[in-house]
């Protein structure tokens, strides 16, 4: 008895130990606005859903597209492409993955009410779908669309059991949020946390960790301090403040790899008459927007040191860029370099703009979203003082922020954003604002000039690969020219973790439990 007792007690042990062993907690660095899948177009929200979800194409740790969902896909004429699916995949409501469910998705989309961030953009070109049988969908485009693959990347996929105008309430709730991810989504407390449970039905390779909980801590020392303190085992983002200290201490590892995400500046085209937070040097009312003066804008991007930014601000951590993406992304322009820092040339042109005694700004930015974001307003607001632009700065937190940037609030305001390809940019971000077209859908300033939208069009109807990115390089020459927005850097991912753990980097931010693991688990 004694014998059975104590085994059955180490038994016990044991099986609350691996319990335990298998619970991991990581920390975001920004909370996420839904569980929604399709309602915000925003990195925070695509951290959790990639847990919940899954994407016909996906995308592996380079960037480069992979099978999900959808096992091959291929154009079969000029309009149609043709995805072949997976078979078995289960939804978590227990429902079975056909072609009926891509469908589904791709209609409701478009219908998300209050969108801040539509994903309609990806799926837009999309006019109809027809189902040969259950593993196989071909969708209809208006004419030859070469990027639908690419653009599907983007796209979660939901159960059609769901019916009819799913609402986005029920997703935070739990009781839509079926995916056909890696976990199942046990809890959701606004602003503090998800609670996940492993789904062992996955099709994918199984995840180590049974139980995921992912928290939402802003702030750069809080969870900094949180790893530090055990609380955590994972955290994203981490401060380049802390890096250098966290390389050296043997209680964490790092992991690190070149990011996507632009770090920019919008600079408001969508007023005429006067702008906001903008006067002339003594407060009076300028009668018209500065901004869209050509000259005005070349004196701001060129006032700019980006490599003093990237040096004292960053601390190395991110690469000084003048245009979408960087080297070895497609559509790179290897010839634009950052604009090089004139201040001389920047107050001539502020002269001729006819602001000699240049004018007062307020500059805006998020303090909690993007690494060192408070500190580079700052930055920036101290250089456009130098011309003679004098700047105030407002540094607000992200919750706040974001919805006043979709409302045309600002002049002048820092976002930033990881684009995949140079195309993405190009239709989502620059492109004139078009809900029917469902680009230009962050085009957040306004910002619309006729010959660049003409060579978007062009492009996006161009198959051969090299003729489509000729017309990416010359469409992104433009709109540098024309300052439809500032670039500064691209960021460098940096995660942090528990000694004795693996992280996989990935160069679009994810940060995915399915990569983090036991050192030879």
């Amino acid at each position: 008895m004694f014998i059975r007792a104590a085994a059955t007690i180490a038994a016990l042990t044991l099986t609350a130990a691996t319990a335990h062993a298998q619970s991991v907690t990581m920390a975001m660095s920004a909370a996420p606005t839904s569980i929604d899948p399709h309602y915000h177009t925003f990195n925070p929200n695509e951290t959790v859903d990639i847990h919940i979800y899954d994407r016909l194409v996906e995308r592996d740790p380079q960037n480069n597209l992979i099978p999900g969902l959808a096992l091959s896909w291929k154009l079969i004429d000029d309009s149609t492409w043709e995805f072949k699916l997976r078979q078995g995949v289960k939804f978590h409501d227990g429902s079975e993955f056909t072609a009926a469910d891509v469908a589904y998705t791709l209609t409701r989309v478009p219908t998300v009410v209050n969108s801040p961030g539509s994903f309609s953009i990806y799926t837009k070109t999309v006019i109809s779908t027809e189902s040969p049988d259950p593993y196989t969908i071909r969708m209809k485009t208006a004419g030859l669309y070469p990027l639908l693959p690419t653009d599907l990347a983007n796209v979660f996929i939901i159960p059609k059991t769901l019916g009819p105008n799913p609402a986005t309430e029920d997703f935070n709730s739990g009781k839509n949020a079926a995916g056909t991810g890696a976990y199942r989504m046990v809890e959701y407390k606004s602003g503090e946390r998800v609670e996940l449970e492993r789904n062992d039905g996955w099709w994918g390779p199984k995840p180590h960790w049974q139980h995921v909980t992912i928290r939402m801590i802003p702030n750069d020392g809080a969870r900094t301090a949180a790893l530090l303190a055990g609380d955590v085992q994972l955290i994203e983002f981490v401060p380049t403040a802390d890096a250098a200290r966290l390389r050296s201490d043997k209680r964490v590892t790092l992991s690190e790899i070149a990011s996507l995400r632009l770090i920019y500046m919008w600079l408001d085209r969508s007023h005429t008459g006067d702008a906001p937070f903008i006067t002339g040097p003594n407060g009076e009312k300028l009668g018209k927007n500065p901004l869209n003066d050509l000259r005005v804008r070349q004196a701001l991007t060129m006032a700019i040191n980006r490599p003093a930014i990237v040096e004292r601000v960053m601390e190395g951590a991110a690469y000084p860029i003048g245009q979408f993406v960087g080297p070895g992304t497609w559509g790179h322009v290897p010839d634009l370099p950052p604009p090089t820092l004139d201040v001389a040339r920047a107050k001539a042109l502020l002269a001729e703009a006819g602001y000699p005694n240049g004018f007062r700004i307020t500059l805006h930015g998020p303090n909690d979203r993007y690494v060192n974001d408070g500190k580079i307003i700052q930055s920036i607001g101290q250089m456009w003082s130098r011309i003679g632009v004098q700047t105030s700065v407002d540094a607000i937190t992200w919750p706040n922020y974001v919805g006043r940037t979709n409302k045309q609030e600002f002049s002048a305001y820092l976002l930033g954003w990881g684009f995949p390809e140079a195309t993405n940019p190009l239709r989502s971000l620059v492109y004139t604002f078009s809900p029917a077209k469902g680009w230009g859908a962050v085009n957040r300033a306004r910002y619309s000039n006729p010959a660049f939208d003409g060579l978007v069009d062009k492009l996006m109807a161009t198959a051969d690969d090299a003729a489509r990115e000729k017309l990416v390089i010359e469409a992104t020459r433009l709109a540098m020219t024309d300052v439809a927005l500032i670039p500064l850097h691209l960021q460098k991912n940096i995660w942090a973790m528990k000694a004795g753990l693996s992280f996989v980097p990935r160069t679009d931010e994810d940060t995915r439990v399915m990569d983090l693991r036991p050192i030879g688990g």
